[in-house]
C-alpha cells in the first residue's frame, strides 16, 4: 500500500458526537458505497492519505472509480511517477474506472504515459470521463481515446514534447464517440476539406458543451460548428487564420469568448443565445479596434444576460463615433455584469491617445491639461464614459453589476 506522510491532529474529546457518554465514529459506520462516493471528489493522492486514518478504510482507495492524478500535488516529478506507477499496479483490477484525469507539467516519460494509456484501454468499457493534459507525442493518446467508445466527457490539452518542437496536433475527423456530451480541446489544429470549410464536430450527435482553447484552422476559410444539441460554446485565445465562424446551433444558449475577435460570426445559432460573456483584447501595436466586435454584439438579438470585461468596453470605445450609433439590438437584456480587469499596457496607451485626440478637438488648453495629468500618473477610466448607456439604449432598465477581479 502507498503511504504519504501527512500532518493531522488527533481527535480531541470534543470532536464527534457524544451519546451515553461515549464518542461515536459515525463516518466509519457509513456504507462503503457512500465512503467511495465521498472519496471520489478528492484527488487520488489525498484519497490514499485519507485511507491511512482508519483501519477499516485501509484498502478503500483500491476501489475508487475515479483517478485524479495531478503532478502539481507532488514535490518532484520522480515522486509523482512512483506514485502513479504504484496506483496503476495496486488498484483493484476488477473495479470499474469511471473517470481519469491526468495532468503532468513538463514532459512526461514515454514509459509512464504508455502505462497510463494501457490502463485506460484495459478499463475503457465503462469509462465516462477522460482528461489528459501532457507534453508528449500525441499519436498514442488519440489512439487510446478512439477506443473509449463510452465516453461522455473528453478534455484534451496537447503540447509537443519540446518547446523547440513546432509539430501540430491534428484533430481527427474520424473520432467516433457516440455518447460524447462535453468536449474541451486545447492546442489542436482543425483541417478543412475541398470545400474550404473545417467542420470537425459533425460526428458528435449528443454534444452539449464545447470548449476550444488555443486552437488553429488550416486549409479552410470557414470554421463550421454544426450541432442540434449544443447548448454551451466557449472559445478562448484561438489563433484562427480564417474569416468566418459559422454556427448551425439552433439550441445554443451560452456563448463565451476571450481573446482578439477577428472573425465574422454568422448562422442560425445566434438568435437562440441568451447569455454572452466576452473578454475582448486587441494587439498592443494596433491603433484600430477589431471591427467585428460591434457586429457580434448586434447579432445577439435575444440576449438576456451579458457579462463583459472592462477591457472589452475599452476596445469598443475606440470605434469612431460609436456613441452616435442608434442600434436595434439588445432589446431583451435583463442584466449586465462588468468585470473590472487591470489596465493592459498597450491598450492603455491607445486609450490615452484617443482621449487626447478628443480633448484636442475641443481646445488645445484641455488637451495640454489632460496630457499633464497622464504624465502625472492618471490612467484612462476602466469603464469609458457613455459606453454603458450606448449598450443599454434599448434596455435602460437592465440591472448593472460591477465586479472587481484581483489586481
Amino acid at each position: 500500500m502507498i503511504r504519504e506522510k501527512i500532518k493531522r491532529r488527533w481527535p480531541s474529546e470534543d470532536d464527534g458526537y457524544e451519546e451515553n457518554g461515549e464518542n461515536e465514529d459515525k463516518l466509519s459506520d457509513l456504507p462503503d458505497d457512500i465512503l467511495l462516493h465521498v472519496l471520489s471528489f478528492l484527488n487520488t493522492k489525498h484519497v490514499v492519505q485519507t485511507c491511512v486514518l482508519s483501519t477499516r478504510w485501509k484498502y478503500l482507495w483500491k476501489h475508487i472509480p475515479t483517478l485524479t492524478l495531478h503532478s502539481s500535488s507532488f514535490s518532484t516529478m520522480k515522486h509523482f511517477a512512483r506514485f502513479l506507477s504504484k496506483i496503476l499496479t495496486l488498484r483493484d483490477s476488477s473495479t470499474t474506472l469511471h473517470t481519469l484525469d491526468l495532468v503532468h507539467h513538463g514532459e512526461i516519460e514515454s514509459r509512464l504515459l504508455k502505462n497510463v494509456l494501457n490502463y485506460v484501454s484495459s478499463h475503457n468499457t465503462h469509462l465516462k470521463e477522460l482528461g489528459i493534459n501532457v507534453r508528449a507525442d500525441t499519436c498514442l493518446i488519440l489512439s487510446c481515446v478512439s477506443s473509449c467508445r463510452a465516453l461522455t466527457s473528453l478534455k484534451l490539452s496537447m503540447y509537443p514534447k519540446s518547446c523547440y518542437n513546432f509539430s501540430e496536433t491534428l484533430f481527427p475527423n474520424s473520432l467516433n464517440l457516440p455518447d460524447l456530451t462535453s468536449l474541451d480541446l486545447t492546442n489542436f489544429v482543425f483541417c478543412g476539406g475541398q470545400n474550404g470549410c473545417a467542420a470537425p464536430f459533425l460526428a458528435f450527435n449528443k454534444l452539449n458543451s464545447l470548449v476550444i482553447h488555443k486552437c488553429t484552422v488550416k486549409h479552410a476559410k470557414i470554421l463550421r460548428i454544426s450541432s442540434e444539441t449544443l447548448v454551451n460554446l466557449s472559445m478562448h485565445n484561438n489563433k484562427f487564420n480564417i474569416g468566418i465562424i459559422e454556427l448551425s446551433t439552433p439550441n445554443l444558449h451560452t456563448f463565451t469568448f476571450s481573446g482578439i475577435p477577428s472573425q465574422i460570426i454568422r448562422g442560425s445559432g445566434l438568435s437562440s443565445v441568451k447569455l454572452v460573456s466576452i473578454d475582448a483584447l486587441m494587439y498592443s501595436n494596433d491603433r484600430i479596434p477589431p471591427m467585428v466586435l460591434l457586429s457580434w454584439l448586434l447579432e445577439f438579438a435575444n440576449l438576456k444576460s451579458f457579462i463583459v470585461s472592462s477591457t472589452t468596453l475599452q476596445v469598443l470605445s475606440l470605434f469612431p463615433n460609436l456613441l452616435k450609433v442608434k442600434h436595434l439590438s439588445l432589446r431583451n437584456l435583463k442584466s449586465m455584469e462588468i468585470k473590472l480587469h487591470p489596465h493592459l499596457l498597450g491598450l492603455s496607451d491607445v486609450l490615452e491617445e484617443a482621449m487626447l485626440k478628443k480633448a484636442a478637438a475641443k481646445s488645445r488648453k484641455e488637451a495640454t491639461k489632460l496630457r499633464k495629468a497622464f504624465n502625472a500618473g492618471l490612467k484612462p477610466p476602466f469603464i469609458p464614459d457613455g459606453i454603458v448607456d450606448f449598450l443599454l439604449q434599448n434596455s435602460p432598465s437592465a440591472k448593472v453589476d460591477i465586479t472587481t477581479s484581483a489586481f
